[in-house]
């Protein structure tokens, strides 16, 4: 288990099914930051309250909202019209390196805003990704399991 939450994230992100799963529910509204982030956290054994999930929400959000998803949305319209230009292309690749920096640095701070909470040496990620995801429909439960059942594996 990496203490680093960035180290963490990118480890969970690469195994099978995380990436398809972190993006469905992102399109239904899920902060994935935030679950990587409660993933973390729950592996490290720290227990979730809604206190603790709202302070990071009360951190992510803004971010969110103002720098990443900002980002997001310009490489997100480019995409057609960068098949067609090589200069709208690199800009493009760009644009999604400084998305990826954002969300770095948004880990950096849910990191740094959860460093002190004591570890009980039980595992929680259920109850992170739980306190933490979009609405609980059943496709989405379905990624929620995908995401703990990875975050499990050493």
């Amino acid at each position: 288990m990496h203490p680093d939450l960035w180290r963490f994230a990118e480890d969970l992100y690469r195994r099978p099914g995380v990436e398809s799963a972190c993006l469905h529910l992102q399109s239904r509204g899920g902060d994935i930051c935030l679950l990587l982030c409660g993933a973390w956290l729950g592996r490290r054994g720290v227990a979730c309250s809604a206190e603790r999930a709202d302070g990071l929400r009360a951190i992510a959000q803004p971010w969110q909202r103002e720098v990443v998803s900002v980002l997001r949305q310009i490489r997100q319209q480019w995409r057609a019209a960068a098949h067609r230009d090589r200069a709208l292309t690199a800009l493009r690749e760009q644009i999604k390196q400084l998305e990826l920096a954002a969300e770095r640095e948004l880990l950096q701070r849910l990191a740094s805003a959860s460093h002190a909470w004591p570890s009980d040496g039980a595992e929680h990620i259920h109850d992170w990704l739980h306190a933490l995801a979009p609405v609980n429909t059943g496709a989405n439960r379905d990624a929620l399991h995908l995401l703990r059942a990875a975050a499990l594996q050493p």
